[in-house]
C-alpha cells in the first residue's frame, strides 16, 4: 500500500485529486534526491481525458500542499492527453464517439491513450558537489 508523508485535508472535495498529489510528491522527492536538487523549478504532468482526475481540484491540490516541499516555488504544468480508440491491426487512431469497429480492418478498437496521469518532467535546481 502506498502511504505518503503528505496529509489530506479533511474534506471530501478533491480527495482523490490531493491523494495523486501526495504520491507525486513523493516521487518528486524521490526523484530531487537522486540528482542532489535543491529546489524544482517546474513539474510538468500528462493528464488523459479519461484519466478521472479533475484538473482544477489537482491544481488545487498541489497548491496546497505545495508550501511545504521542495516544490515551493515550482509551477505546475499540466499537458493534456486526449483519450481515442485505436484498431489493434492498422493502429489508425479514432476519435471519441466514432464506432468502435475499424472500417478498414472490420475488428474492434481498442481503448488508445488519454488514461493516464504521468509525471514528465521535473526541472529542477541542483547543487554542484
Amino acid at each position: 500500500m502506498l502511504r505518503s508523508r503528505y496529509r489530506a485535508p479533511n474534506s471530501g472535495d478533491g480527495m482523490h485529486e490531493y491523494s495523486l498529489v501526495s504520491s507525486l510528491m513523493d516521487e518528486i522527492d524521490r526523484q530531487a534526491g537522486a540528482h542532489r536538487a535543491t529546489s524544482v523549478q517546474k513539474v510538468h504532468v500528462r493528464l488523459g481525458e479519461m484519466a478521472g482526475v479533475d484538473a482544477d481540484l489537482f491544481r488545487t491540490a498541489f497548491e496546497m500542499i505545495q508550501p511545504h516541499t521542495i516544490c515551493a516555488e515550482a509551477e505546475l504544468v499540466l499537458h493534456s492527453e486526449p483519450a481515442g480508440w485505436a484498431c489493434p491491426l492498422c493502429g489508425r487512431r479514432h476519435p471519441l464517439g466514432a464506432t468502435l469497429r475499424c472500417e478498414a480492418c472490420d475488428v474492434p478498437l481498442r481503448p488508445d491513450g488519454g488514461r493516464d496521469l504521468v509525471l514528465e518532467r521535473l526541472e529542477m535546481e541542483v547543487s554542484h558537489v
